[in-house]
């Protein structure tokens, strides 16, 4: 049995009972006017954070969610889309897409707008997607990417990159590691399947993403997930896995590389109305400007009294220099 069988079973099984220890949300939905979510979505929502951006959504969308669960998140998309197969729900496990549906049919009951065919759930893999080339807006996984070893993983992303309309764009929530995962828990093929040994560091599944050709990323949080202990783990000192949610865009990569918004910020404070780099970035005086991490080095090496630029917070909201 292969590692990818192993998490079919274990998704089948989640299927059929709700797991509470399958993944790690430990916040409830948030608040949407009008948005009823059945209490079963609640408890099948197998992610570790959310993919849901509510103010980047348009309702003329197009959304494709691969790894359906219990369907709440597909829910929310729909929520802004309200139109016939306007979120399209991947999933390899026909239990799984069973039990969507019947959720969305609980869903229907509960909210006056919505309608079960908003959602178009469609068996399929995320290795090899059933959905035309440049045919949605969004393309949104949670908590499935990091069940991936890293050829699938690039596969799996650059099917996304395939699908989604030039300028479309990538919503991901995954654990990464903080530390290396030693190779006995890599091998564990159910460990992997619960999202706990597969993640990789944030600067891998950076440059994961990049190689697949998104020209900009955008880190929306960055939070603690999971603790691999000493005692359960046989590691030998715990290592932290943290949540990490970002967008990214099918944009041109800039000849010298990826932007990657991680929420540094540059403050200029001198002599004269604002700074100018060179490099096309003008910085006003006196008002903060977010920066992508390249512009974070360049601007560091000037070494200039009169420049303050921040660390990284690991949450970007918008309004940078690129």
């Amino acid at each position: 049995m292969s590692y990818l069988d192993t998490t079919h079973e274990l998704y089948k099984e989640a299927a059929l009972a709700p797991q509470a220890s399958l993944c790690c949300v430990t916040s409830q939905a948030r608040f949407l006017p009008e948005l009823s979510i059945p209490e079963i979505m609640h408890e099948m929502n197998y992610g570790c954070g959310t993919t849901v951006h509510f103010g980047d959504l348009n309702p003329k969308e197009t959304i494709l969610y691969v790894g359906v669960g219990g369907g709440l998140e597909a829910l929310q998309f729909a929520y802004f889309t309200r139109r016939p197969n306007s979120v399209i729900a991947v999933d390899r496990v026909p239990e799984m897409m069973a039990k969507a549906q019947e959720n969305f049919k609980l869903a229907a009951d509960l909210n006056n707008w919505f309608q079960p065919d908003f959602i178009k759930v469609v068996q399929g893999d995320a290795l090899n997607l059933p959905v035309e080339n440049e045919s949605v807006d969004v393309a949104a996984q949670n908590c499935l990417f990091n069940i991936f070893k890293e050829n699938d993983l690039t596969k799996a992303l650059a099917e996304m990159y395939r699908v989604l309309k030039p300028g479309g764009r990538l919503y991901i929530s995954d654990p990464i590691t903080t530390k290396p995962i030693p190779e006995h828990l890599r091998k564990d093929e159910r460990l992997r399947a619960m999202c706990l040994s597969g993640a990789l560091s944030f600067e891998d599944y950076l440059d994961k993403i990049i190689s697949v050709g998104f020209g900009t990323i955008e880190i929306r949080a960055r939070r603690p997930y999971r603790i691999l202990d000493v005692k359960r783990y046989g590691v030998s000192e715990d290592i932290l896995l943290e949540s990490l949610e970002l967008v990214a865009y099918k944009n041109p990569i800039q000849s010298d590389g990826a932007c990657v918004f991680a929420g540094e910020t540059v403050i200029y404070f001198g002599q004269e109305d604002n700074f100018d780099d060179g490099k096309g970035h003008f910085v006003q005086r006196d008002v903060p400007l977010p920066i992508c991490q390249k512009t974070a080095k360049n601007l560091r090496a000037l070494n200039r009294k009169d420049l303050l630029i921040t660390e990284p917070t690991y949450h970007y909201t918008g309004g940078g220099c690129c």
